[in-house]
Parts: structure tokens; sequence; C-alpha cells
């Protein structure tokens, strides 16, 4: 299977290094918004898509690339690093969800988990979520790749 990821990791490196253990479990490249192959991806069987989350949303990095995407692709899966946890009733994976829906792609599953936030506030103290994602997060993020390598994504 030939998996590309593309990820908005800005602040800290959060979203890189969830991205870097999906992509050992995928044997997957992984590349910025500014740095992805529009051809690769339309040759990919998998592509995911990540970004830290900002305000609530996903970094308008990657918001912004797949707005500008072409139709007409494969799978995908969405994944996110985030201070505070995801709302059930209003997942910041979820507008990204229907906007890849959207543009045709086959959207597996969604995975995030906490991560260091240094906003505003919080950057008083010196962030919160200080050790996240820690070795839990990232093997969780391994489980997640490896049900999608095998075909039974969905939500985590």
């Amino acid at each position: 299977m030939k998996a590309v990821i593309v990820c908005a990791s800005v602040s800290h490196g959060n979203t890189r290094r969830v991205a870097d253990s999906m992509a050992e479990v995928l044997g997957a490249r992984v590349v910025s918004p500014e740095g992805a192959d529009l051809a690769e991806l339309a040759a990919a069987d998998l592509v995911g898509f990540g970004a830290g989350v900002f305000h609530g949303r996903l970094h308008p990095r990657l918001t912004e690339f797949v707005k500008a995407l072409p139709g007409g692709r494969g799978r995908a899966f969405v994944f996110a690093t985030s201070g505070f946890p995801e709302l059930p009733l209003a997942p910041f994976t979820r507008p990204l969800v229907r906007l890849l829906e959207g543009k045709g792609f086959e959207v597996d599953g969604s995975f995030s988990c906490r991560a260091l936030d240094t906003w505003a506030p919080f950057k008083l103290v010196g962030g919160i979520n200080k050790q996240r994602p820690d070795a839990g997060d990232l093997a969780a993020a391994r489980a997640f790749a490896e049900r999608l390598r095998d075909g039974r994504g969905r939500s985590s």
C-alpha cells in the first residue's frame, strides 16, 4: 500500500510526532501542505491529513490545502493534536472529514490525542499537557494506523 501523510505541525512538533508514528506503520512519507505533490497524493492508496487544533479548528494551512485539492480521490484519514479533548457533539476533525468527503475521498476514520498547549493563558504556567503526546498516545496512533493498514479504520 502506498501512503502519504500531509501534516501541518507548527507550534511544538506534537502533530509531526504523531504523523511520524503513523508513518512508520504505513510506510508513508510525511509532507507539509506546501511540500505535498498532487501527483503523489493522486497515486496513493491512502492519504492522511493532520494538524494541531487552534481555537477549536484544525490549522488553516491544512484546511486551505484541502479546499484547493481537485476532486476524485481515494481513501483518507484525519488526525489532530489538541490541548483539550475532542467533544463528541462538536469534534474538531468533523469539518475536515466533511470537506474531504465532498472532494470524493472515502474517510476511513479519525484520530486525536492531547498535546502540549501554550495558548495565551496557559503560557503563563508553561502550558498544559506538558508531557503529551506521550508513549501511550504514540502507541495509540500506531494502533490506529495498523487498523487503517489492515482495512479496519474508523474513529479512535
